[in-house]
């Protein structure tokens, strides 16, 4: 932040530079959830640099940059896809389960080609994270009695090419376009008496953001009714206004008990992925 300029407003992009500073901690375990509620709700308020500059100042750089505010405009940065298609070789570029599982997580980078097999066992492959060795790669799948998952983000064209024989190889997430710019994911192979699952999921951190953003919004919705009081210059009516809090937390805890409920079927659902691989 800029010391020299304490007074000057900080725009939304500011304040998201900030907040991922702040989600970027919690995940290294620098803040614990309450510090982190505290300080997220500070900076979604903060209308200045000298309001935003002390919420981050104790915290070191990490794998992201601290937010520095400029005072020129500068070139839009490359889009995130164009970042991740690194080239060079792929960190890893097979994987075999027999009778056991193995598991392609996190930050990794996917090679041209990725050949995987699994004999009664399983196997994980998520490219949630991942960087890319080029803008098309092959992931190439062979599960015998077992089963394997291709877990992909949203914007990542899928094509799928492969053929189950008295198993099942899911299709259902080939031919849906891409963003610009996105890498392409062909997913080949042989699926007997064993399955081969494509899924489309958001990260843990995105999943955050979003209960973040509609976080945010529920105090920019306070932020306004205080404001439009003040410039009425009179309260409104107690009752109406105990009614509208009503209304707004009966949708929240629904919208809470609705997104509740969707995490719970997503984890009977993989529960049940790992089952018919027979991890268990």
């Amino acid at each position: 932040m800029t010391d020299d300029a304490p007074e000057l407003r900080a725009s939304d992009a500011d304040r998201e530079r900030v907040a991922e500073v702040l989600r970027e901690a919690l995940a290294e375990g620098r803040l614990d959830m309450a510090e982190f509620e505290e300080r997220l709700d500070a900076t979604y308020s903060a209308r200045t640099y000298g309001e935003l500059a002390p919420i981050t100042r104790d915290l070191p750089v990490g794998t992201v940059a601290a937010p520095e505010v400029s005072m020129t405009k500068e070139p839009a940065a490359a889009g995130e896809w164009a970042g991740r298609i690194t080239g060079g070789d792929g960190s890893s570029s097979w994987a075999v389960a027999v009778m056991s599982g193995f598991e392609r997580k996190g930050r990794w980078t996917v090679p041209r080609r990725f050949n995987s097999f699994a004999f009664w066992g399983g196997g994980d492959i998520d490219l949630r994270e991942a960087n890319f060795a080029d803008g098309e790669v092959v992931v190439n799948c062979v599960a015998i009695m077992g089963g394997i998952d291709v877990i992909v983000p949203p914007g990542i064209e899928v094509i799928v090419r492969g053929v189950g024989v008295m198993g099942d190889f899911d299709h259902r997430e080939s031919g849906v376009p891409g963003d610009p710019g996105a890498p392409r994911v062909i997913v080949t192979g042989f699926a007997f008496w064993g399955g081969v699952g494509v899924r489309r999921k958001l990260t843990r951190a995105e999943k955050l953001r979003i209960r973040e953003e509609r976080r945010r919004e529920k105090l920019e919705r306070k932020a306004a009714r205080r404001e439009l009081r003040s410039s009425l210059g009179e309260s409104r009516d107690d009752l109406s206004e105990a009614h509208r809090r009503m209304l707004d937390g009966h949708r929240d805890m629904l919208r809470e008990h609705r997104d509740e409920r969707r995490e719970q079927r997503e984890l009977r659902r993989e529960e049940r992925d790992r089952r018919r691989r027979g991890e268990d």
